[in-house]
């Protein structure tokens, strides 16, 4: 019974501290003690007193002792109100925590700008503080340092946190220069069906570096003897491998040919970063990269990533979907030019301001005003395809749009084993939608939305597509276990009451 109560106290004090923002090494720092230690509160494998219970709600600023139980979050949506104003687009997600992994490739500091506090952030802070890398929130909690130790503790590695997200499967580029074995977690993230790892190890091989899988952790044997000697060519045109590649290649003493490869936005922000870090990368938004790698990596480097398409896909599905006149600014355009073209053809009413640079000074941005639309469901089906195609993480959103266009809309999400499935969850909320397999829905519209009380779809996308609905909706819904919306958004209710959302977070008691 006292193992149950340590075990209870330990996670509502890890609730505690996610929700103030703070990886496990900040509270340490702030309680005085090893991040070890409050690893093992947190776990509930530590006897802890009422004393130190009382120090770390103060520190957290939460009262623990008479909270009891944190319990999972849930969104109140009160729907039909329309929204308005301008809204920033976040920096992107998947862009920062590619470039918190591409942060171990660098002996020195590197200060990220803008990053998203998101869970999946949280997750890999957890794991890089876990192995000894210093963390920590500067300029009021706006941008993050990173410090690495001399040599880094692999067996300390927080298991937990890296099996919670899939970007854990990018540390294997960096490591392999720092170590000849070592051992991580299985990937884990959204419930999407199986993703083969089989693409990431067959660019790695090149390097020298043999997986095997067994007992829940991938085993790593790294030869530096091997190097590639011709271009390495990508079974798959996929993100992550393509990162994974170039974090590879980046302290590879040599030039590295990556053919295939994704150009997709947050490769080319991952490309920008390396290139801060002195390797010079050719052919940066194209399907075959030349990295000049450098063996040693010592530098102290200021970046910013750019804003997240995905959002901004997103807030533009919520004026769509909500009849709303709504200004989302610092959109970044290349990454949406196909999008938009679509939506154009269904009769989208929209227009944006000249294009200007992000803070990386490579991205181009435009500020998007969008009005309320009387649309047309497509002629052509709504497919995803490596970038300039439509991106593969706004597919979703295009189930919401295609429910409030006049016709029938078929989606084939080709990519993804069952996600297609889970934007079925529309129809509780009023929608017709059709599954006509694992990968292909057809939608029809217009759709008179209802309000429901229902479970958070377990996939990031489709769960954002739900709460767009139930924003539409008349009356009160509940979205219940809204963590996988954490893992990708910043204080998304929050920013979208700020235009005009009525959304209330609430746990049980």
């Amino acid at each position: 019974m006292a193992d149950d109560y340590l075990v209870r106290i330990g996670k509502l004090i890890r609730d505690a501290r996610q929700h103030r923002g703070w990886t496990q090494s900040q509270l340490a720092e702030a309680l005085g003690t090893s991040q070890s230690a409050v690893n093992r509160i947190e776990r509930g494998n530590q006897n802890i007193s009422l004393e130190m219970i009382a120090r770390i709600g103060e520190a957290l600023d939460s009262e623990i002792v008479s909270l009891g139980y944190a319990g999972p979050m849930h969104l109140r949506v009160v729907g039909g109100r329309r929204l308005s104003g301008a809204i920033d687009v976040k920096t992107s997600k998947n862009a920062c925590v590619a470039l918190l992994c591409a942060s171990l490739l660098n002996q020195g500091r590197t200060v990220l700008r803008r990053v998203a506090r998101i869970e999946e952030v949280y997750r890999l802070l957890e794991v890089l503080g876990s192995i000894g890398v210093r963390t920590r929130w500067i300029n009021d909690g706006v941008d993050l340092e990173i410090v690495p130790p001399a040599e880094l503790d692999l067996a300390s590695i927080d298991a937990e946190a890296a099996r919670r997200t899939r970007s854990i499967i990018m540390f294997l580029g960096p490591l392999l220069h720092r170590m000849d074995h070592f051992k991580l977690p299985y990937a884990g993230g959204c419930d999407l069906g199986t993703r083969t790892v089989e693409p990431h190890m067959i660019a790695l091989r090149r390097f020298g570096l043999d997986i095997a899988a067994t007992e829940g952790q991938y085993h790593a044997v790294v030869d530096p003897s091997v190097r590639p000697d011709r271009p390495i060519v990508l079974t798959e045109r996929g993100d992550t491998v393509t990162e994974n590649a170039l974090l590879a290649a980046a302290r590879h003493d040599g030039i590295t040919v990556i053919r295939n490869a994704s150009s997709n936005y947050m490769v080319q922000d991952l490309c920008f970063f390396l290139e801060a870090l002195g390797v010079k990368v050719d052919g940066i938004g194209t399907t075959t990269l030349t990295v000049h790698g450098v063996p040693t990596i010592d530098v102290d480097v200021d970046y910013s990533p750019s804003e997240d398409p995905v959002e901004a896909m997103s807030l533009v599905a919520a004026a769509v979907v909500t009849e709303s006149e709504l200004t989302v600014r610092r959109v970044p355009i290349e990454f949406l030019e196909i999008e938009l073209a679509v939506l154009e053809e269904m009769g989208l009413d929209h227009d944006r301001t000249p294009e200007y640079f992000a803070d990386n000074g490579r991205t181009r941005l435009v500020d998007l005003t969008v009005r309320p639309s009387k649309l047309e469901a497509p002629i052509d089906k709504i497919h995803p395809m490596p970038f300039p195609g439509l991106n593969i993480d706004n597919v979703p959103f295009f189930a919401a749009i295609a429910a409030v266009a006049q016709g029938k809309t078929l989606i084939h999400d080709w990519v993804y084993d069952n996600r297609a499935i889970y934007l079925t969850d529309l129809n509780r909320l009023g929608g017709r939608l059709q599954l006509l397999d694992p990968h292909r829905v057809l939608v029809e519209g217009p759709t008179r939305w209802r309000a429901a009380e229902m479970m958070c779809p377990p996939a990031l996308r489709p769960a954002v597509v739900v709460l767009l609905a139930m924003m539409a909706a008349e009356g009160t819904s509940v979205l219940r276990n809204v963590y996988v919306i954490n893992r990708g958004y910043e204080d998304l209710a929050e920013r979208l009451n700020s235009i005009g959302a009525q959304i209330e977070i609430f746990r049980d008691i």
